[in-house]
């Protein structure tokens, strides 16, 4: 394990328990009969260990359940938090059928997660945390990795460069359309492998991104889970849910469907890009598999008419037959 002379001195039995998307290692650490997490990050050590561990402080004082330090071990790129067990959610949910009262409370935690108020900034190891806010900027820079890195992929036959500004012109003009601009805490990945389950408690982990974003965000990343297939019924139910329990209500519910299809598209162009940059640049095959059906939820929300536009664009520009197998 890299920079870890901290370890060495210390009589820890680890065991490597997982890599994820970002530079990041786990480790388990077992001291006695007690274990924790050893975190390691390879690169982005200010945001994958600092803000983390600011996020889950704020998490934790709101009463929601988050990994708590325990040592930190900055200096050589690495922290050690509670373990909060082995079972994620996507574990225990994968092979069941999709219960509405199981994803039910993780709406209520998502609701729980927006009444949190942020001060103007927060402090760790003597380092000033200030939280941004989601712009229009941000939204571009996210689904510019489709056009980055999944598209790229084809670029043999595109015209990559008028092809991005076409389309991100008619992206800004949607993005432009929403109505929720920065209004509560936002994860930013809140999916079913993101919340861990202890002894039927519920716990939030991968917080580092945590932003002040739109609301609809991570109830679009909930229900619109490209690992986990959900039926439409039970995401228009969820969909529901969270309306008549969130603070924003309204006779005209389409601010909140217009602001949830938005996200939801932006998002799952992004992780199109995330995911073959993962192949090609960090040789993570395994995304791929996700590809199928991330296109499908993107289909399923563009039959909205905010999107009129940018469909006919798509089928103008686009082999979309053809972007949609992906072949490695």
């Amino acid at each position: 394990m890299e920079n870890g002379k901290t370890l060495m001195r210390i009589n820890y039995k680890l065991r490597k328990i997982s890599s994820d998307a970002s530079f990041r290692e786990f480790y388990r650490v077992k001291k006695n009969k007690k274990t924790s997490i050893i975190v390691f990050a390879k690169k982005d050590q200010y945001k994958n260990l600092i803000v983390y561990s600011v996020v889950n402080k704020i998490l934790n004082s709101h009463n929601i359940s988050s990994p708590k330090l325990l040592k930190n071990y900055y200096k050589d790129n690495m922290i050690e938090i509670t373990d909060l067990g082995t079972m994620s959610f996507y574990d225990y949910i994968k092979n069941k059928d999709k219960k509405l009262k199981d994803y039910k409370r993780l709406i209520e935690l998502i609701i729980k997660l927006q009444k949190i108020k942020f001060k103007n900034q927060y402090y760790f190891s003597g380092k000033k945390i200030k939280f941004t806010k989601y712009s229009l900027n941000h939204l571009h820079k996210e689904s510019d990795l489709f056009f980055d890195w999944y598209l790229k992929h084809y670029s043999k036959n595109l015209k990559l460069r008028k092809i991005k500004k076409i389309l991100r012109k008619e992206l800004n003009n949607i993005y432009k359309k929403l109505y929720f601009r920065n209004k509560s805490f936002t994860h930013r990945d809140f999916h079913a492998s993101n919340i861990m389950i202890n002894k039927k408690k519920l716990s939030l982990i991968d917080s580092q991104d945590a932003i002040i974003g739109n609301p609809l965000y991570d109830v679009a990343s909930l229900i619109d889970d490209v690992r986990i297939k959900i039926k439409k019924n039970l995401q228009d139910k969820l969909f529901k849910y969270y309306i008549k329990k969130s603070k924003f209500r309204f006779k005209d519910q389409s601010y909140l469907k217009n602001d949830f299809d938005i996200l939801s598209v932006q998002r799952n162009l992004k992780i199109l890009g995330i995911f073959v940059r993962l192949y090609k640049r960090d040789r993570k095959p395994n995304y791929l598999k996700y590809l199928p059906y991330t296109w499908s939820l993107i289909e399923r929300r563009m039959k909205n008419p905010i999107f009129n536009k940018l469909n006919i664009l798509f089928k103008k520009h686009l082999p979309l037959k053809k972007l949609k197998k992906f072949k490695i």
